[in-house]
């Protein structure tokens, strides 16, 4: 496949590249015997192979049943599609956006490609989970969804449909008893010995539970927010999460590309958000970053301190560091910041 979601299969931030969750603990525990995962995959997930022509924008299909509480869990990641899981048995702590939820029995779970999320607290009690990653060709809140062809939703429900997930980031949601067997209809599926067999009724069964979760969500009278899809936000949450991760050799074209803008466009939100251009940002960054090294790490040396937050000279990170506190980095750092 050759498609930019083929290709990509990662939620890029500054402060770090979230590949599609591998779940390497859930693999070890499969192996190890404490757990039983049954799940078709692609793009790395854990699971059986999904031939290539099948259900494209599906990543991954499946569920886990842990009979006995478990010494492992999976910590904060992002995923490339939109997620949705559904917890059938036991209980489960689960965190998005920093935010701690305690699932039980019959909670349903949303989450978008930009939101960081966490099963566990940290390790995953006895619980039998389902759940479908579904690219729909977002990375950023600010992108049109692209769905998949083989989606019956009507247009207008479609729309809707999208409208109430893309306008409102609420995590968890009770489901009802439809919405629980449409992910149980699925286990069989998943478990047959030929994908390619059950890929009509998987087809089938996807279709049903789009279309329940979109009356789920009607029936809820979801409040909508259209600032969550607006550009300003995009810009907003790359400048947060920008001063975590410095040592990337940032240019405004590759700041702008990140937000999905246009480098004029681009510097006008930064502007407006921060009162700096791009570029007097990012050196902030990297000079607070670099300070706050040198005060909680009194042995690191100027050079070291400069490199890891995105200098390339040591010499020019003295000069501006000069500038902007006033004094030179070893005294600064002799002074405990003081």
């Amino acid at each position: 496949m050759s498609d930019t979601r083929a290709r990509s299969a990662i939620f890029s931030s500054p402060d770090a590249v979230y590949h599609a969750d591998r779940c390497e603990p859930l693999r070890a525990a499969t192996r190890a015997g404490a757990v039983r995962l049954e799940a078709l995959a692609r793009r790395g997930y854990p699971g059986r192979p999904m031939p290539c022509e099948m259900l494209p924008e599906v990543s991954t299909i499946g569920f886990w049943d842990a009979p006995l509480n478990q010494s492992w869990g999976l910590d904060w990641h992002r995923n490339e599609g939109i997620e949705l899981t559904y917890l059938s048995r036991g209980k489960l702590d689960f965190a998005v956006d920093r935010k701690r939820w305690r699932l039980e029995n019959g909670h349903l779970t949303i989450t978008r490609p930009w939101q960081e999320h966490r099963v566990g607290n940290p390790h995953v009690q006895a619980s039998r989970l389902y759940w479908l990653i579904l690219d729909v060709g977002v990375r950023r809140p600010n992108q049109p969804w692209r769905w998949p062809s083989w989606l019956v939703l009507s247009p207008p429900d479609l729309r809707r449909l999208t409208e109430m997930l893309r306008h409102n980031e609420q995590p968890v949601w009770p489901a009802n008893a439809q919405l629980g067997r449409c992910f149980e209809h699925l286990a069989p599926l998943v478990t047959a010995p030929d994908p390619r067999a059950a890929q009509t009724w998987l087809q089938l069964r996807l279709n049903e539970l789009f279309v329940v979760l979109y009356e789920l969500l009607r029936s809820k009278r979801v409040t909508l927010d259209a600032r969550l899809t607006s550009t300003r936000r995009t810009v907003e949450m790359f400048l947060a999460s920008l001063p975590h991760h410095l040592e990337r050799s940032w240019t405004l074209d590759e700041m702008a590309r990140e937000c999905g803008l246009a480098r004029t466009r681009f510097a006008h939100h930064c502007q407006r958000i921060t009162n700096l251009t791009p570029v007097q940002y990012l050196m902030r960054c990297r000079l607070e970053a670099a300070a706050k090294l040198l005060r909680e790490r009194p042995t690191t040396s100027v050079t070291d301190a400069a490199y890891a937050c995105g200098f390339s000279s040591s010499q020019y990170f003295a000069t501006v560091f000069r500038r902007h506190f006033g004094c030179r980095p070893g005294d600064y750092r002799a002074r405990g910041g003081g």
